[in-house]
């Protein structure tokens, strides 16, 4: 007979370890099924390894900076087997912490292997079946690679983790969040870089101002951006890779060492027979779930990046935390509760939150609309580092604050102030008037609402 549990967890993303041990420890019992290694994408192939080479790499480029700072250094020389050696002990430490704690807790079972739905209540593992009252998808997403590329030799956001070489020309196929942060990365890691973005900007969800001086900025640190790009070819070439493509009505190529596909990410979704037992998908694939994140199937939920409703660790997260306090505390929250936000970490990093500038025009209100350059910052001048701007928009009648682009210095960490004002319904006016510290990149906030000027 199948094994009887109450709550079954699919994938062990950023969702489902915290959430099998929520169910834990309220007297739950727990099965979470993962093919691979707990902890997702985030800790094995996204922001944990992709931040740690990030960091060495602003290393290298503050070396051969250290004379703007009054400082001798010699010559700079990257190791790239160290530096992938002290990535993979930063993904272990995480992994391995999750699996003490998850495999710690009494009535959680986790099996490895890859789950198939062969009821509402019932999912094949390894060939045994477990039942479940609840069942919980958290399986993630993956790379797409486009069918141009046929047999050429590629790198995508996790292989390329493994290099223990530098490439000499790393040819990157995408310009939005992860081919930018690792075209700045290999650049300053030494490497030649292209990138070539379909696009007519980088990062084409933002506005163009923001799109336009992202581009510069990569272009100042020697990248090679190319946008408008159609018609992709790929061939093999004894030292490396060829991609032919047409941009500007003429017919080009540009021959690299190494290429990475960084294109976008597919839902996975095709192992576990949703279709059999009527769970609905959306046509990329992303499993449709409602408000609190159920899906159409009643006693079955989605969460992370396979419900498509956010593609970050954050959103990841928060989904657990609705799921959980709404099952087991009560509560009533709901995916549109959240302030949309996240981060480019190119250097200086993107904090973004809310609507873009043109988002906030097209939905018909009364634009308030301020910008301050990073030269205007006196922490930006004094690290020597002033590139970028700071961009709010507002509503003129209600006061609400709706959307915030902050590229420069800190503006990963300088974003949640507004963040945290946006979910609480905190006007600009009130944070005018709030009192920051100095000297840091958060107190020219209240400077930068007091421009608020009409948009047009």
């Amino acid at each position: 007979m199948p094994q009887h549990y109450d709550s079954i967890i699919i994938g062990a993303g950023q969702a489902g370890p915290f959430l099998a041990a929520r169910l834990a420890e309220a007297g739950q019992k727990v099965v979470l099924i993962e093919k691979r290694w707990l902890g997702g994408t985030c800790v094995n192939d996204g922001c944990s390894p992709t931040k740690a080479l990030v960091a060495s790499a602003r290393v290298a480029w503050l070396a051969r900076r250290a004379a703007d700072f009054g400082v001798s250094a010699g010559p700079v020389s990257v190791d790239m087997a160290a530096i992938r050696a002290r990535k993979q002990k930063i993904v272990m430490a995480s992994r391995d912490g999750l699996e003490s704690w998850l495999g710690g807790l009494d009535t959680l079972r986790i099996i490895y292997g890859e789950g198939r739905f062969v009821s509402p209540h019932a999912v094949e593992v390894n060939g045994e079946v477990v039942e479940g009252d609840t069942i919980y998808l958290n399986t993630g997403a993956r790379p797409v690679v486009p069918d141009w590329v046929g047999a050429v030799p590629y790198l995508d956001s996790t292989s390329i983790l493994e290099l223990e070489t530098l490439p000499r020309h790393l040819v990157i196929v995408g310009g939005s969040y992860i081919g930018l942060e690792f075209a700045q990365m290999y650049r300053r890691f030494g490497a030649e870089v292209t990138v070539l973005e379909k696009g007519s900007h980088l990062a084409s969800r933002e506005d163009e101002d923001i799109s336009d001086a992202i581009r510069t900025i990569l272009e100042e640190d020697g990248i090679e951006v190319i946008t408008g790009v159609d018609g992709f070819g790929a061939s093999t070439l004894p030292d490396g890779v060829s991609i032919s493509f047409s941009a500007g009505g003429k017919e080009r190529r540009v021959d690299g060492s190494h290429l990475l596909v960084a294109i976008g990410r597919t839902p996975n979704v095709e192992a576990l027979g949703l279709e059999a037992i009527g769970v609905k998908q959306g046509k990329r694939g992303y499993v449709e779930v409602d408000e609190q994140l159920r899906t159409s199937v009643p006693n079955i939920f989605a969460l992370g990046d396979v419900n498509g409703r956010g593609a970050f660790t954050h959103t990841s997260y928060n989904d657990f935390e609705i799921v959980a306090q709404n099952l087991l505390d009560g509560a009533d929250r709901k995916v549109s509760d959240r302030v949309m936000a996240y981060a480019l970490y190119i250097d200086p990093p993107l904090g973004r939150a809310g609507m873009t500038e043109a988002e906030a025009l097209k939905s018909g209100r009364k634009v308030l609309k301020a910008t301050r350059p990073m030269t205007r910052v006196g922490r930006a001048k004094e690290r020597g580092e002033t590139r970028g701007f700071m961009k709010v928009v507002a509503d003129a009648d209600s006061g609400e604050i709706l959307g915030v682009a902050l590229l420069g210095i800190e503006a990963d960490e300088v974003v949640h102030s507004l963040i945290d004002a946006m979910a609480n319904g905190v006007g600009y006016e009130a944070i005018k008037r709030t009192m920051h510290v100095h000297p840091t990149v958060s107190e020219l906030v209240p400077t930068l609402l007091g421009d608020l000027e009409p948009v047009g």
